[in-house]
């Protein structure tokens, strides 16, 4: 399957104008969205076995049952949360489907537990569709669907059900969805630029895979356009710098501590600092720099609600809308007709920040009056501008674009370096 694309005003028979999607953007911006961090009233805590952990226990008479494999925390108010509430939130008008997850199955919080032994508990309790919700579990969510081919395994942010991907493996069951949160990252680097008085820009690095480094190329690109485009500045005076700590979130002795990382680079003259990381440290280091008088900005990611967390300082969050993508492969599921498919689904432009687009970006209040030039750089993505192109180069020098030459999706996919123009590694 081809990824699916970013769904352009052109794309559609009665498009909105410019000014409305103009309108779309900002008018969701600086509004609270924050959801409750406590558990649903049915959750129940069920003692740990040698393969899973506490699940959230669902109506007896439910039909279908879904289970979700969490890497981190569900409240997380990052990457997990924003898979957690997608998919409660589609369940909520589900009424015959039930739902148990088990979260923080990673090896700092469960060293001897392995993602298909929890799915193996899931299904002997009855779950008919799985859910893997992290890159780290690719071959746990292949092993499952080849043990168990009645069921149906749907893994976020793998390849193996892409048939024009590199690592194609072809299981009826297996399927991958991803949001092209890319776009939205051009957004985040756009809003760190317009929102930087010193040039310097910071991105807190989670593990580096091609993943990552797609997504801190496309906050560059992002941030260098803006930083010419409404700055009037020269690329050579925009400093973006990566630090990696080693994996999505902290573990203590074996990643770097972010909070640390986060700090050193308000410390050190940086006074706008984006995040791929799963937790807030970039959010709340910030507040804390801030409340001691520095003048700092950060840009958050994953959930919706990252600007509740320092409202003022806040330049906006790209976050991801899982609900359309869990309630398409629930449906076809529940109804016996999910077939192995690779989505990577880009944002509605329509409606930036409605539900139906999958991946989103909030605005912040630190824009100010800047929010008016982030909102012409959306119209530009909207209306088809694409930073995916030529001449780029690797930092090694070598050519990733050449001159008017456009990214395909695997170029962009399997992103083997970052680009010039970005400071730190690429391995």
């Amino acid at each position: 399957m081809i990824p699916r694309t970013p769904k352009s005003p052109a794309a559609f028979a009665a498009p909105r104008s410019a000014v409305a999607i103009a309108l779309s953007l900002l008018a969701g911006a600086c509004q609270s969205s924050s959801t409750s961090t406590s558990p649903p009233a049915e959750k129940t805590a069920a003692a740990p076995t040698a393969a899973a952990a506490s699940a959230s226990a669902a109506a007896p008479t439910a039909q279908y049952k879904v289970g979700m494999i969490l890497v981190g925390p569900y409240n997380d108010k990052g990457w997990n949360q924003a898979h957690y509430d997608g998919i409660r939130a589609v369940l909520g008008k589900m009424p015959d489907v039930s739902f148990e997850y088990v979260d923080k199955v990673n090896p700092a919080d469960r060293p001897n537990v392995k993602g298909s032994q929890v799915a193996d508990d899931l299904i002997s309790r009855g779950a008919k569709l799985v859910v893997y919700n992290s890159d780290d579990y690719k071959d746990d969510a292949l092993e499952t669907a080849r043990k168990h081919p009645q069921v149906t395994v749907l893994h976020v942010s793998g390849d193996y059900a892409w048939k024009d991907g590199k690592n194609h493996k072809p299981q009826p069951n297996l399927g991958n969805i991803m949001g092209r949160i890319e776009t939205a990252k051009h957004i985040s680097g756009c809003a760190a630029a317009l929102g930087t008085e010193t040039g310097k820009i910071g991105y807190l690095g989670p593990l580096v895979n091609d993943e990552t480094r797609r997504l801190v190329t496309a906050a560059y690109l992002g941030a260098r356009y803006c930083w010419e485009k409404y700055q009037k500045k020269k690329p050579e005076e925009l400093t973006f710098k990566v630090a990696w700590i080693g994996f999505w979130f902290n573990i203590p002795g074996v990643t770097l501590d972010p909070t640390k990382v986060a700090d050193d680079f308000y410390s050190s003259g940086f006074d706008v600092l984006l995040t791929g990381l799963d937790t807030p440290e970039a959010a709340l280091q910030a507040k804390k720099a801030s409340g001691a008088g520095k003048k700092v900005k950060y840009v958050h990611y994953d959930h919706k609600a990252g600007c509740d967390l320092a409202p003022d300082i806040c330049l906006g969050v790209a976050y991801y809308n899982w609900a359309p993508l869990y309630r398409d492969a629930i449906e076809k599921a529940r109804a016996g007709k999910y077939a192995s498919e690779f989505v990577w689904e880009g944002p509605d432009f329509r409606d930036l920040n409605g539900d139906a687009s999958v991946v989103g970006f909030l605005p912040g209040n630190a824009l100010g009056e800047r929010k008016a030039q982030l909102g012409a750089f959306v119209l530009t993505l909207a209306n088809g501008l694409d930073l995916w192109k030529g001449p780029l180069k690797f930092q090694d020098g070598t050519d990733f674009l050449k001159d008017g030459e456009t990214a395909t999706p695997q170029q962009i996919w399997y992103l083997p370096q970052l680009v010039q123009g970005i400071t730190g590694p690429s391995k």
